[in-house]
């Protein structure tokens, strides 16, 4: 019997140290892999931040990121609208080949959803051990449809449907599937990040992914008056002129668009210092970019601020100015600060560079290439892409592929007649100005073979299809 006993005891012993050292093993392991936190503003063109040449208004704080890190001049936004831009980033697929390629409606509330067998990010992460949170606006599939953000990220709060993002003072947002009812007068802005600010501190001591799809700068021109005062002063000629997209009208919509700036460039400092209060901010990854180009609604006036920093075109444009974005990452101690790269990249690249960081792998569907060799400076391992390509089924159809530096853009594909193909050489002439399809038959060829290559359809998204045209061409939401 006492021998029985003594093996017994030896077992548990045994059984505890495996455990223990399994432990040790995993909570080492989760300590070298970073935590990831991607920030994605709302319609901020790429000459929106100073870093990128913004004057009329200050973002010492997104500069800071890429003065600590590295500052990417040839990133592209996965589309020139909301909704297929954030399916390209969550699935690391072009608009020729995700499932979401438009804003296309659900009501009362809500997007057409993602498939329920999608490959996203967090659904790749989770597996992976990290902890994995959303907060800011959603739109890729209504309350409890099978796109709901609650089915991809262990937290999501915030703003299910796009359209209802047009209000920062809503009457309710959502914790996972819970409705959440707020006054109406609540600036919802400032109750995403805290819940955001939760999520990282409730999470510090494992991986955590925090994505953080901000309303800000998106119409309706919504902030606190503190913010938006000292740029009625600088921009007093506009203090007669009055905008309104959803909820309350304003006025002076130059000032509230700048005061949105400084609020965000602000929330991104208090980000910053809460790594450092939790002694996480050397083991943190943190991205920012912006969804397309700058909008011109609600009383907004792009050219005013330079808001495309050069660029031709706006949002819903397949010209620079509607999908080149500004991304920013710093990972101190791994990335180089004041870094520049000129990679041509988009966000679809994003999933398969979180998952290299995760150290899970990627699928092996995915139109994207790891960036982690350009962040790393180990530029001689980076892939290159043969071509990046977007597809938009609104205005009329257009799609646009860039190669090398040559850009190709063609327009009306819902038409029976497709329009000519635009040839630009983004070297020499990166504003767009002059089309030289003409003397270049060549690269227009080769264009129209990557447009074809890259196009896929599907029920719901194919050009000239007058059966699916009303859904294609709805506008609201975007």
């Amino acid at each position: 019997m006492t021998t029985v006993i003594l093996f017994r005891w030896c077992q548990t012993v045994t059984a505890l140290v495996a455990l223990l050292i399994m432990g040790s093993v995993f909570c080492a392991r989760a300590a070298e892999r970073p935590n990831l936190v991607y920030i994605l503003l709302d319609d901020a063109g790429f000459g929106d931040l100073g870093c990128y040449g913004q004057e009329k208004f200050a973002t010492p704080n997104m500069d800071r990121l890429a003065a600590e890190g590295m500052r990417f001049t040839q990133h592209y936004s996965g589309c020139t609208v909301c909704a297929p831009t954030r399916c390209s980033l969550m699935t690391g697929m072009h608009t020729g080949h995700c499932y979401i390629r438009g804003n296309r409606e659900i009501k009362p509330e809500g997007q057409e959803p993602l498939e329920a067998s999608a490959v996203t990010i967090p659904r790749l992460l989770k597996p992976a051990g990290y902890a994995t949170g959303a907060f800011g606006k959603w739109g890729l599939g209504a309350p409890g449809t099978t796109g709901d953000p609650a089915r991809h990220f262990n937290l999501f709060y915030g703003y299910n449907c796009q359209r209802e993002a047009h209000n920062y003072y809503p009457d309710h947002l959502w914790s996972n599937e819970e409705r959440v009812e707020l006054d109406g007068k609540t600036y919802s802005h400032d109750l995403i990040m805290e819940q955001a600010t939760r999520f990282i501190r409730q999470n510090r001591k494992l991986p955590f992914f925090a994505f953080l799809p901000v309303t800000i700068p998106h119409a309706a021109l919504h902030v606190p008056e503190s913010y938006a005062e000292p740029f009625r002063k600088k921009f007093p000629e506009f203090e007669n002129v009055t905008g309104k997209y959803a909820g309350p009208e304003i006025t002076n919509p130059a000032a509230m668009f700048a005061g949105m700036m400084t609020k965000i460039d602000e929330d991104v400092g208090k980000l910053l210092a809460l790594l450092d209060e939790l002694g996480i901010a050397e083991n943190t990854v943190v991205m920012l970019s912006s969804d397309n180009g700058p909008h011109q609604e609600g009383g907004h006036r792009p050219d005013f601020f330079n808001s495309s920093g050069g660029l031709r075109g706006h949002k819903r444009d397949l010209y620079e100015g509607g999908i080149r974005a500004p991304f920013l990452v710093r990972w101190p101690g791994k990335i180089k600060a004041g870094s520049v790269s000129d990679l041509p990249s988009a966000h679809w690249d994003i999933l398969p560079t979180l998952c290299e960081l995760a150290g899970t792998p990627a699928p092996e569907a995915t139109d994207g290439i790891s960036l982690v060799p350009t962040l790393l400076g180990q530029g001689d391992g980076q892939k290159r892409h043969e071509y990046l390509y977007w597809e938009f089924y609104e205005q009329g159809g257009r799609r646009a592929v860039r190669f090398g530096d040559w850009k190709a853009v063609q327009q009306g594909l819902n038409k029976p007649k497709t329009n000519d193909v635009e040839l630009f050489d983004l070297k020499s002439d990166p504003a767009e100005k002059s089309d030289i399809a003409a003397s270049h038959p060549d690269q227009v060829a080769l264009a129209l073979r990557y447009f074809q290559e890259a196009h896929t359809d599907s029920l719901l998204w194919t050009f000239g299809n007058k059966a699916n045209a009303k859904g294609l061409n709805r506008t609201e939401g975007r």
